[in-house]
């Protein structure tokens, strides 16, 4: 399982859309974003640069974890080596589990590549709170590789892509990405796993508390993603 780990992580890095849409996108969007709101001060009860900054790391961990390894699974599936996989001793949890965690180690680079760009740009943290903020966002990630593995192997190869894109927009929208909802969408809106990993990242820069909501929350998608992502494993293996 670590030589596949090992694998995925070299394919990862050599992908172009990889670089661009996970690391180049979200660093150049964070300037855009710092402009755009350059008449404000703070949002979120964080400056506009921390707010954003934070916000586009997270669009880059989202990035990488569903629109990369979703779309690279669904062509597994189509070119064969997925079945390929399977005939070897590897086990079925393997492959899952190296999916997740070779799709969490691609997202350092999303996450370190947002947060020169922040301190270019005036964000200062000691170095405990650059180490707890990129910690959460990464151990933060985990929850969407396991999502972006079950979209994978959530319909035909052929429609995953359209999937993968409304669920991602979607998350991204509600989950606080660009702007913040007010009123009673708030209230839904806030407890979208995207809005959830935007909050842990603002509690470990503020050096606030995660209520125990919260983190059950975070914890519960954890668990679901992960089932269904070895659930839809296992029904594709079946139908292969």
């Amino acid at each position: 399982m670590t030589t596949l780990i090992k694998l995925e992580i070299l394919r990862a890095l050599r992908n172009r859309r990889y670089l661009i849409f996970s690391v180049i996108y979200p660093a150049v969007l964070y300037t855009i974003m710092v402009s755009a709101y350059s008449g404000a001060t703070s949002l979120g009860g964080v400056s506009i640069k921390a707010y954003f900054m934070v916000s586009m790391a997270t669009l880059g961990v989202v990035g990488a974890s569903l629109t990369t390894n979703a779309t690279r699974i669904s062509l597994e599936r189509k070119s064969g080596w997925a079945r390929q996989l399977r005939l070897t001793a590897l086990p079925g949890y393997g492959y899952v589990a190296a999916k997740i965690a070779s799709t969490a180690a691609t997202t350092l680079p999303a996450i370190l590549a947002t947060f020169a760009v922040g301190y270019s740009e005036g964000v200062r943290l000691s170095g405990s709170e650059w180490l707890l903020l990129g910690g959460t966002l990464w151990l933060g990630g985990f929850v969407f590789a396991a999502l972006g593995v079950a979209l994978g192997y959530s319909a035909a190869p052929d429609a995953v892509q359209p999937i993968v894109m409304i669920v991602y927009m979607m998350m991204l929208m509600l989950g606080g990405t660009w702007f913040q909802f007010g009123g009673t969408l708030l209230k839904f809106a806030k407890w979208t796993p995207v809005s959830l990993y935007n909050q842990l990242g603002r509690v470990a820069q503020t050096g606030g508390s995660v209520s125990m909501g919260e983190l059950a929350a975070i914890l519960g998608y954890a668990v679901v993603f992960v089932a269904l992502a070895a659930f839809l494993y296992q029904r594709d293996r079946k139908e292969a």
